[in-house]
């Protein structure tokens, strides 16, 4: 989700059928994003305020209109909160609870407030790409916070720049509004057809699932290494191609090493850029360790 750093009046807020307060206690005060399916908004938590919290300021997230009128709409968005909430890593955003206002029959989620700065915002003052030297403090936790994702079950299902925020606190990974569990006790959530609300990110998506194929870790990690080699050289390996034209393996052969990046890297992350997922072999733990240092891939 782009964190677009737009700051409407609280009266523009509330506008419409948007409440000014929440269950009674979330008091919203700008807008902090938009993106395929939900909006994010600063808010005050009131009831912290009340007891002297000298920042009682959380992000709070909601299903855009579009999506509020869907059937599983609720169902939707307890789901990113579950997945989330099973991620204890210092690197994915902290959700707090999953709320419902019963009056305004809305659904939402409270959830630590990041500060600082989108990976797309970077890279639009960055054309050129990163030093290895940068690009490894960002990458590594990123990696990192996916190979421990993926080891509990989790996909993101939409990883890109605009889901990553580098602030006070680093690297961290947000944003699992398309993700799933593939194990453990929330394999038993009731399953969600995500093709059906066709919201993957065409720049970043792997090809099977532009397709309509299933999400997987191996689309993740596709996601990822387009993101990463992006981080590298300041532009995306295949131009943000159509479907279409994404099997061309020719486009892969043609894939040119970014200058800054060590033999080992670009080997490893050349594999993640596969086209057939089924070529995608290496995982997100093993890019993690050749990007660390301390995993040779040849």
């Amino acid at each position: 989700m782009r964190l677009s750093g737009l700051e409407p009046t609280l009266d523009i807020l509330c506008d419409g059928e948007l409440p000014k307060i929440l269950a009674g206690r979330y008091c919203l005060d700008r807008l902090l994003g938009a993106g395929g399916m939900g909006v994010v908004y600063r808010a005050r938590d009131l009831l912290h305020e009340q007891f002297g919290d000298p920042d009682p300021y959380i992000a709070l997230k909601m299903l855009g209109e579009a999506f509020d009128e869907s059937p599983d709409a609720s169902q939707l968005l307890y789901s990113e909160f579950a997945l989330t909430r099973r991620l204890l890593h210092p690197n994915v955003l902290r959700p707090y609870t999953f709320e419902v206002d019963a009056v305004h029959r809305r659904t939402f989620i409270t959830m630590e407030l990041l500060r600082g700065s989108t990976l797309d915002k970077l890279l639009c003052e960055r054309p050129l790409g990163l030093p290895w030297a940068e690009l490894k403090t960002i990458a590594v936790p990123l990696l990192d916070a996916i190979a421990y994702a993926h080891e509990r079950g989790v996909l993101h299902g939409d990883i890109k720049p605009s889901n990553v925020m580098l602030g006070e606190d680093g690297v961290r990974l947000f944003d699992f509004g398309l993700g799933l569990i593939e194990k453990g006790p929330l394999k038993s959530l009731p399953s969600l057809n995500r093709q059906r609300l066709n919201a993957w990110t065409p720049g970043y998506a792997a090809p099977e699932l532009l397709e309509g194929g299933p999400l997987s870790a191996p689309a993740d990690l596709y996601s990822l290494a387009c993101l990463l080699y992006e981080l590298a050289c300041g532009k995306h390996p295949y131009q943000r191609l159509p479907s279409n034209q994404a099997r061309d393996t020719g486009l892969e052969r043609r894939l040119k090493a970014p200058r800054n990046l060590p033999r080992r890297c670009w080997v490893a992350l050349r594999e993640a850029l596969a086209f057939d997922p089924a070529r995608r072999r290496i995982s997100a733990t093993r890019l993690r360790d050749v990007w660390a240092g301390g995993f040779s891939w040849w």
